[in-house]
C-alpha cells in the first residue's frame, strides 16, 4: 500500500513538473498576415461580355475587379456600400466619366442573396451604362450556384434590374428594380435564374 502511494506521489510531481516547464517556455508571437477582414461571404463578379467568373473573399476586392481597379476603396461591407452615399455618388460619377468610357469595364449591378444586402454579392459589369431606351439592353444566365438565391438588387451605371424565373429571360418577369432595393418581394425572392439590365 505504501509503494503504491508512494510510486503515485513521484508520477503525479513529475507530470506537475513538465506543466510547469512547459508553462514557463517562452511563447513566440506569430504575426498573422495582415488582409482585408472577410465577412465570411463570397463576393463574385461576371463579365457581361464574356460570361466570366470570378470571386472573392470581399466586397471590397470584388468591385476593385469589376471596376477595372478604379474603385479600389469600396466598403468590405455590401450592406455598408450600399448605404454610403459618397461611395454611391462616386459611383455614378465614374458610370459617366471619360475614363470609364476608355476603359470599358463598368458595373451594372449587384444582386444580393440575403434581404437588405446582406450575404453573398454577385456584381454584373459590362462595356457601358444602360442607354434608357426602353428596352433590355444586357442580360446574363446566373450560374448555377447563383440561381434561386437573389433578395436584394443595387442598380448601377443608370441601369434598372429586371428579375426573371427562367434562363433565357424567359418566364414573368419582375421589375424593374430602379432603385436599391433591400427586398424584391415575394413573387421573385428565391426564384431568379436570369437578369436583363435596361
Amino acid at each position: 500500500m505504501v509503494r503504491r502511494t508512494a510510486r503515485r506521489t513521484r508520477t503525479a510531481a513529475a507530470v506537475f513538473a513538465a506543466a510547469g516547464a512547459v508553462a514557463a517556455a517562452p511563447v513566440q508571437a506569430v504575426a498573422a498576415p495582415q488582409e482585408a477582414p472577410r465577412d465570411g461571404a463570397r463576393h463574385c463578379i461576371a463579365d457581361l461580355r464574356t460570361g466570366a467568373q470570378e470571386c472573392f473573399g470581399t466586397f471590397t476586392e470584388a468591385v476593385e475587379a469589376a471596376s477595372g481597379g478604379r474603385i479600389d476603396d469600396a466598403p468590405a461591407s455590401a450592406r455598408s456600400a450600399v448605404q454610403d452615399p459618397a461611395f454611391r455618388q462616386r459611383t455614378k460619377e465614374l458610370a459617366t466619366s471619360a475614363e470609364t468610357a476608355r476603359n470599358d469595364d463598368l458595373i451594372q449591378g449587384t444582386l444580393f442573396e440575403h434581404e437588405n444586402y446582406g450575404g453573398a454579392t454577385f456584381t454584373v459589369y459590362g462595356e457601358a451604362p444602360c442607354p434608357d431606351n426602353g428596352k433590355v439592353d444586357y442580360s446574363i444566365d446566373l450560374p448555377d450556384d447563383w440561381k434561386d438565391i437573389i433578395t436584394s438588387v443595387q442598380p448601377w451605371a443608370n441601369c434598372w434590374i429586371w428579375l426573371y424565373p427562367e434562363p433565357g429571360l424567359n418566364g414573368d418577369r419582375d421589375g424593374p428594380f430602379k432603385e436599391n432595393t433591400p427586398h424584391v418581394g415575394s413573387f421573385m425572392n428565391d426564384r431568379t435564374e436570369s437578369v436583363g439590365f435596361s
